[in-house]
C-alpha cells in the first residue's frame, strides 16, 4: 500500500516561499506521474502542478505558472514543489497525489488520482 505524506507548509507573508515535501513510501514514486493540488473550504480540490514520470515532463495551473515549480528527486521517493512569490490566493490544504495508470499525461482532474496524501495547511497573509 501506497503511502504519500506531505510536509513543509506553514504560516508565511505575501511575496515569501516555501518548500513542500511530498515522501513516498510502500512504492516508488518514480514511475508515476505525480500532482499537486490544493483545497479552500467550500471549494474543490484544484490542480496545482504535476510531473510525469519519463522525462520529467511538468504542467502548471495558469495561476501558479512562474512562481512555482514542480520536481522529484534522483530515489524516485520524493516530490517537491518550490513556491515563490506567495499571495494570499495560494491559501489552502495541499495535497500530493500518485496517478497509478503509468500514462504519459498529467492529469488535471483529482479523480484521476489514485494514492493521496493527508495535506499539509499553506497560510499567506497579505
Amino acid at each position: 500500500q501506497v503511502q504519500l505524506v506531505e510536509s513543509g507548509g506553514g504560516l508565511v507573508q505575501a511575496g515569501d516561499s516555501l518548500r513542500l515535501s511530498c515522501a513516498a513510501s510502500g512504492g516508488p514514486v518514480s514511475p508515476y506521474t505525480m500532482g499537486w493540488f490544493r483545497q479552500t473550504p467550500g471549494k474543490e480540490r484544484e490542480f496545482v502542478a504535476g510531473i510525469t514520470s519519463t522525462r520529467g515532463r511538468t504542467d502548471y495551473q495558469d495561476a501558479v505558472k512562474g512562481r512555482f515549480t514542480i520536481s522529484r528527486d534522483n530515489t524516485g521517493t520524493m516530490v517537491y514543489l518550490q513556491m515563490n512569490s506567495l499571495e494570499p490566493e495560494d491559501t489552502g490544504v495541499y495535497y500530493c497525489a500518485q496517478d497509478r495508470k503509468l500514462t504519459v499525461t498529467i492529469p488535471r482532474m483529482a479523480n484521476e488520482y489514485e494514492y493521496w496524501g493527508q495535506g499539509t495547511q499553506v497560510t499567506v497573509s497579505s
